[in-house]
């Protein structure tokens, strides 16, 4: 086993002289626990949150949304058949409401507490690319900002014991033709000329009540603006389950539970190339549990959020207690990522036996921030990791990320307790390990355990971090 501390790499000069160093400052090794966490075997903490998650349950009574004058064929809108259904399931108690197989067609559907709703394997349930019919503004975010926009597609706000089953499929219709546009790139339909959503009135305007502190409740957009909605948005609620069904067609990101608890996401598929059309984004949320999952997306695959700047800093919710495990990851910018939008801080993240294979799959596993978003990222722990192939990194850690201007602050993030440990990679891209510290602030404790990358053009880039440690860790055929 090998450390080496406070390496500073050029930007040219890879790898060629490394520091050994066995024991820290303090004559005795790395720390074994921090924040309540064991850092020899962080497992036994991950089937503890496992276990002490609550799947909802339900009232046995079904509301088949045909008996509410719902259309099957796709012949006309199901949206008032859609909103009776879950009434009458909510006034009496709870239970499922079913959707039979068929072609349905509908605006946004907002569940309620004590409500399955549930989709038979072969329905369909296509959401109207009327922007119109996401009117009334609800309370959402973009972006790890909140405000008042279009309602995402499926909506529960302050719900408790709610769930989305079946083996049915959720069309968002979104495409170059519906919301894709709105992004401001050619490739998904924008035109020069037309409007988007780096537009004056959009983007920077919320950015800039952000940084003001204006209220939530005023900061009003949806008509007149262009922020695509989310498709499946839990906010502020508690035991939530979505297992079995398949998204397509996003408008924006897909499953984001937002300031909830307790969240099961079990043998969900994500099947959406569009912009942003990240899988599944926990954000200020905790005790969540994402297994057996198949994503394959146009943005980040699992992607860990905590609010944006002030936004974040001003909500101080991070998102902990995560499981993600017997996934696999296809297309995306990255297997199971943490950031960018992180001001809150991300901890105690466990992932476990999942595969990430694909030519169009960017990073397995990374970590995003900068001093805007700055947040404390702790407590990462990768363990049975299968990589076929990605494109840069199999672990990237960037504390200088930065898509939009002015990214520079005064909020020095901090990252640190990172293990990988038995994680085999085929081919391991442009680098193996990329790190981008700041010498303020330098990634701290990252263990590489039983990790053997193949087939990398760079085996390392580290840039300001301290105790990297290598343990029976071979890349490209040389052990470290």
């Amino acid at each position: 086993m090998k450390y080496f501390s406070k390496v500073l790499f050029s930007l040219t000069v890879i790898f060629l002289v490394f520091s050994c160093k066995n024991q820290n400052e303090s004559g005795s090794t790395a720390p074994e626990t921090t924040a309540g966490v064991n850092f020899d075997d962080p497992w036994k903490q991950a089937d503890a949150i496992v276990e002490s998650i609550k799947i909802p349950t339900f009232r046995d009574e079904v509301f088949n949304v045909l008996d509410y004058g719902a259309s099957a064929d796709g012949s006309k809108s199901s949206d008032d058949a859609f909103k009776k259904a879950i009434e009458a399931c909510s006034n009496a108690g709870g239970g499922k409401v079913f959707v039979p197989a068929g072609v349905y067609h509908t605006g946004p559907i907002h569940l309620k507490s004590n409500i399955n709703l549930h989709l038979e394997e072969g329905a369909e349930v296509k959401f109207s690319t009327s922007h119109q019919d996401y009117l009334p503004v609800v309370h959402t975010s973009y972006e790890g900002m909140e405000f008042m926009n279009y309602s995402p597609l499926i909506y529960a706000y302050k719900q408790k014991n709610i769930a989305v089953t079946g083996k049915g499929t959720f069309n968002g219709q979104a495409g170059n033709e519906n919301w894709w546009p709105w992004s401001g790139k050619d490739v998904y339909g924008y035109k020069e000329g037309d409007v988007k959503q780096h537009d004056t009135h959009n983007l920077p305007r919320l950015s800039e009540m952000v940084e003001k502190g204006t209220p939530v409740e005023e900061r009003i957009f949806g008509e007149g603006h262009q922020f695509r909605p989310t498709f499946f948005e839990p906010f502020e609620c508690e035991n939530v389950l979505i297992e079995g069904v398949t998204f397509i067609n996003a408008p924006f990101w897909v499953m984001h539970p937002i300031k909830s608890s307790n969240i099961t996401v079990k043998d969900v598929s994500v099947i959406s190339h569009g912009p942003n059309n990240d899988g599944c984004n926990p954000e200020y949320s905790q005790n969540v549990h994402i297994t057996g999952c198949l994503f394959d997306t146009g943005d980040d695959c699992i992607a860990i959020k905590s609010g944006r700047d002030n936004d974040g800093r001003r909500v101080g919710i991070s998102s902990e207690n995560i499981v993600v495990e017997n996934c696999t990851m296809k297309d995306g910018h990255g297997g199971v990522v943490m950031g960018s939008e992180i001001s809150g801080g991300v901890r105690n993240v466990y992932v476990r036996n999942n595969t990430m294979n694909s030519p169009n799959l960017d990073r397995a596993i990374r970590i995003k921030t900068n001093t805007r978003r700055g947040g404390t990222i702790e407590n990462i722990f990768v363990k049975d990791l299968k990589v076929g192939q990605v494109k840069e990194a199999v672990l990237k850690i960037n504390t200088h990320y930065g898509i939009y201007a002015n990214q520079e602050g005064g909020h020095m993030p901090v990252i640190r307790n990172i293990l990988l440990e038995n994680v085999e990679v085929e081919n391991g891209g442009e680098y193996g390990v990329l790190i981008l510290g700041r010498e303020q602030s330098p990634v701290s404790n990252v263990k590489l355990k039983n990790v053997n990358i193949k087939n990398v053009e760079v085996p390392l880039r580290v840039e300001h971090a301290d105790d990297i440690i290598f343990e029976n860790t071979t890349i490209n055929g040389k052990e470290y």
